[in-house]
């Protein structure tokens, strides 16, 4: 199974249910890209991880239905909304800011490029999760259990493990953003999972936004993007 099904099994069942989220990712999918294997998803493991422990939903009805390409739609409209308003700002008879290309966001790109999106916004997914402070080794445990009753496969195992065990450290999180549209889709990803009316993880979101380089007036426009989904 690949990074993108994970995520997209994650957005459509809004992580709400443990055991729901289980029995719709044990079946081996077509087309997965190593390297997350072939073997069971870990979609109750991180259910628990990202859902059912906050008691929170990620993302709006329109993520759930939408899935992966949803997201990627969001972080493309906030992209072009950030660029028109640039060149709303510039002086009059300037020549318009040059944007060359048009945002490549996860939902306008071929599987193997969506599938390193798609890793990238899990890492800030998971990342998110634990940016509270209250992820103990108890609850990694139970993650780690979950992982191996699924008999997931040892790569899966491996990296979801690594990723729980990390060290929070938005300068690192950041680092699998090797474009400005995964940079983009990675905060939109943490916005769906992180609560930002509380001073803790509002100040991670802060110091992520600033360690993906986004600029001020696109990081206002994903939020608004991201507000607007839920």
């Amino acid at each position: 199974m690949s990074a993108q099904s994970m995520l997209e099994q994650l957005l459509r069942s809004g992580l709400s249910s443990l055991d729901g989220a289980a029995r719709g990712l044990t079946t081996q999918q077509p087309g997965g890209i190593s390297p997350f294997g072939k073997g069971a998803l870990t979609g109750g493991a991180l259910g628990l991880l990202l859902g059912n422990r906050r008691g929170r939903k990620v993302g709006g009805s329109a993520l759930k239905m939408g899935g992966v390409a949803a997201l990627g739609l969001l972080a493309y409209k906030a992209f072009t909304q950030w660029q028109s308003q640039q060149q709303a700002a510039q002086p009059t008879g300037a020549a318009p800011a040059a944007f060359p290309t048009l945002p490549q966001t996860v939902n306008l790109l071929p599987p193997p490029l969506a599938e390193i999106h798609a890793q990238a916004m899990l890492k800030a997914m998971i990342a998110a999760a634990k940016c509270d402070g209250h992820m103990d080794d108890r609850e990694r445990s139970l993650v780690q259990a979950e992982l191996q009753r699924l008999d997931a496969d040892p790569a899966l195992q491996r990296w979801t493990e690594t990723e729980l065990q990390r060290p929070l450290d938005p300068a690192e999180v950041a680092q699998a953003a090797t474009t400005p549209e995964i940079a983009a889709e990675m905060y939109l990803a943490s916005l769906l999972v992180a609560d930002e009316t509380t001073t803790m993880e509002r100040l991670y979101l802060d110091e992520l936004a600033r360690q993906l380089k986004l600029p001020d007036g696109l990081k206002r426009e994903l939020e608004r993007q991201a507000l607007a989904a839920g």
